[in-house]
């Protein structure tokens, strides 16, 4: 039997076309393009379509819409071998990144992907974007288990872990790269899989879906000037619990002591601050300078190698299981599913 591959459109400029009155793009059913691509019919996968009741534009993405494609793929998961996403680029690393805590012991490809123009204009990135895509969703080792039994972006020829990505182009068709951590796969004329470096699950145990989410997260990026008026106004803000905090270089901050009073404060009331770093590769070593060392000293936690996105998402995950800031910090230190690098790395 061929593998089956469950295929959800829930927006995008894939999907898009343009209004010859108006010349806007705008959604487009995505059962009919899905017809209109003959290549699909070579490839040996059966695919089934799901599209949401409305096209979400990727900046409208949400926790509840994050939610609705757990609980699509947890009610269908026995009947397909992948799911492939067709998602707006503008937050799919966002997305990414949530699936890949809200799928716990994820045994089968969920592959994120899109383009950076609509699949029916002539030197459309979606077409490539999409069947390599479902290829990867359906492929198989020698023993039978999927290739890539992970949350993944296919984009461009490059595969990357989905909770290690971040979008760095606006308008070339190389939207994304994941600078800590190596591709899983490259597609050129034939798909070369690192399987040295792709996760595996337990086969023994159930993909385990998760559904809840808190929003009670911050990302607060210092600048030369910030004001201790701006921070501990932040700092105040109803219902915080967590704070993604982007610092300099290898994690360091302002030697200002009313910086590291508020910081300390705001720790001390069970509010969790991580360390994630302004520069695109690199990581967070707090202990490489004073400035880094203070903010250790005032209960910070190092996010080590990991994307502010993906900070965002695992905190939105570990916030809505508990009220224990001390599970929280230990799990954010954590590898959960390849999204940090794990010791002897860690400081």
């Amino acid at each position: 039997m061929p593998s089956r591959v469950l295929l959800i459109y829930t927006g995008g400029t894939i999907g898009m076309g343009r209004n010859p009155a108006t010349g806007a793009l705008e959604p487009l059913d995505f059962n009919y393009l899905i017809d209109r691509m003959p290549e699909l019919a070579a490839i040996p996968v059966a695919v089934d379509v799901h599209q949401f009741p409305q096209p979400i534009d990727s900046s409208d993405m949400n926790p509840k819409l994050w939610a609705q494609l757990v609980h699509m793929i947890a009610d269908s998961y026995d009947r397909y071998d992948g799911f492939v996403i067709l998602h707006g680029t503008d937050t799919m690393a966002f997305t990414a990144s949530a699936l890949s805590f809200m799928l716990e012991n994820l045994t089968k490809p969920v592959i994120l992907t899109g383009s950076q123009l609509p699949i029916q204009q002539l030197r459309t990135d979606g077409r490539e974007n999409l069947i390599t895509s479902i290829e990867i969703a359906a492929a198989h080792d020698a023993d039978g288990h999927p290739r890539v039994p992970e949350v993944c972006i296919y984009f461009s020829g490059k595969l990357l872990r989905g909770n290690r990505s971040t979008k760095i182009n606006s308008e070339g068709f190389n939207a994304f790269d994941s600078f800590n951590c190596p591709h899983l796969a490259d597609a050129g004329v034939n798909i070369v899989y690192h399987d040295d470096l792709i996760l595996r699950p337990d086969y023994d145990r159930p993909m385990k879906p998760h559904y809840v989410m808190d929003t009670g997260v911050i990302v607060f990026t210092l600048f030369p000037g910030i004001e201790e008026d701006t921070v501990r106004h932040l700092l105040a803000t109803p219902r915080l619990r967590a704070i993604v905090m982007r610092t300099y270089g290898s994690g360091n901050a302002p030697q200002q002591p009313w910086l590291m009073e508020a910081l300390t404060e705001a720790t001390a009331r069970g509010i969790t601050i991580i360390n994630i770093t302004q520069c695109a590769a690199g990581p967070v070593q707090m202990a490489r300078y004073s400035g880094g060392f203070l903010l250790k000293n005032a209960g910070i936690i190092s996010g080590y190698d990991g994307t502010v996105e993906c900070a965002v998402a695992k905190l939105m995950h570990l916030l809505g299981h508990t009220t224990d800031s001390s599970f929280i910090r230990d799990h954010m230190i954590r590898p959960l599913c390849g999204e940090i690098t794990p010791p002897p790395f860690q400081e």
